[in-house]
């Protein structure tokens, strides 16, 4: 990108981290508490995230490009594409990692990148769990509809995934044009984004209008409208073991929004308080900027999570990574046991991993 190579690393420039008036007409400076806090618990945190996750995703991958000859369904193609997006976030962790503890020391090239890796999979993967939701609605609540236009919907989810990935991208254009190394001393720097003046300050209100909109109440309330729907219809079904799809949809809605919810409730009020100057006390700035950091890693645990919500408890995917396991362990002559047959809602829901039984 242009952006990255025409600009100069500012590493000989001073500024005080987070520091700002406060009503009473002091200064306060947040950045020794927050990095104190986050040298003791991200590190651990963040590798954990990482290696759990690239384990699941890598999993999901490597059955969908590997073992299984070719994506057969909508939900095959976005699980896919939310695996890749996974494994490239949680990429950008490891260096969030080391910057929390020795601060940041790889440039400003690459601070760009990586924040703009970050926020380009961020998107994309709140986006393809929308694609998904409304997939799974169409499936099971629409199910003539769907086994009619089943080579249609193969190709439309392919060109969902690529508009999905445009759009990401440009969401993170404020990331390549703002992200800065951020230095206090020759030893001390964050890979941050700097909004200079009061009109640029109107920029960074909406970036964080943006990122709540698209990347929590676009896909929570997609959420509720497809589940509650595909809820009723299963409500209504017979002959299916309907108690265990429920709890799958509630578990994937729960843990969405038990993961995304207090992130982006102090994104709120980080967005209301980005057109004043002052807060009312330093003590406030303080435990907000930490609340931020401990919410911001409960949010990053929902990469490693979707393996398991969305693939991993699919019958088919089951199955696959039961063959792989039997033959890693030289058991590749044991018969799998055989799947009951269903009925027809549940045979459709076969072709959707979270659904499955």
């Amino acid at each position: 990108f242009p952006l990255i190579s025409n600009l100069q690393e500012p590493s000989d420039y001073e500024d005080d981290f987070d520091t700002g008036p406060t009503e009473d007409g002091g200064m306060c400076n947040t950045y020794d508490t927050v990095m104190s806090f986050r040298s003791q618990y991200e590190p651990p945190l963040f590798w954990i995230i990482f290696i759990l996750g690239a384990v699941g995703n890598l999993l999901v991958v490597w059955i969908y490009s590997t073992v299984r000859n070719r994506l057969k369904t909508m939900t095959d193609v976005y699980l896919l594409n939310l695996a890749v997006a996974d494994l490239l976030f949680l990429c950008t962790l490891p260096f969030l990692a080391v910057e929390a503890i020795k601060y940041w020391n790889f440039g400003l090239a690459l601070c760009k990148t990586v924040l703009a890796v970050y926020r380009i999979n961020f998107f994309s993967g709140m986006l393809l769990l929308t694609c998904i939701s409304v997939d799974r609605y169409i499936s099971i609540v629409q199910v003539t509809k769907a086994q009619n236009t089943k080579k249609q919907r193969l190709f439309w989810s392919k060109l969902i995934c690529l508009i999905v990935w445009v759009v990401s991208t440009l969401l993170a254009l404020p990331e390549f044009i703002y992200a800065r190394v951020k230095t206090k001393q020759r030893d001390q720097s964050l890979c941050t984004l700097i909004y200079w003046d009061n009109s640029e300050n109107q920029i960074k209100i909406l970036v964080l209008s943006i990122q709540i909109c698209m990347g929590f109440w676009l896909p929570l309330m997609v959420m509720i409208f497809c589940y509650s729907v595909v809820i009723r219809t299963l409500l209504q079904a017979r002959n299916f073991q309907k108690h265990k799809a429920l709890r799958v949809i509630f578990a994937v809605v729960l843990v969405f929004v038990l993961s995304q919810l207090p992130y982006n409730s102090l994104l709120i009020f980080e967005t209301t308080q980005a057109a004043n100057t002052t807060m009312s006390s330093c003590e406030t700035r303080i435990n907000l900027e930490l609340a931020k950091q401990i919410t911001k890693s409960l949010a990053y645990a929902h990469a490693c999570l979707n393996p398991f919500l969305y693939a991993f408890i699919g019958v088919r995917f089951r199955q696959d990574l039961l063959g792989i396991a039997r033959t890693c362990a030289g058991l590749g002559l044991i018969k799998l046991p055989a799947i009951p047959k269903r009925s027809s809602v549940a045979s459709d829901m076969d072709t959707i991993p979270a659904l499955s039984i």
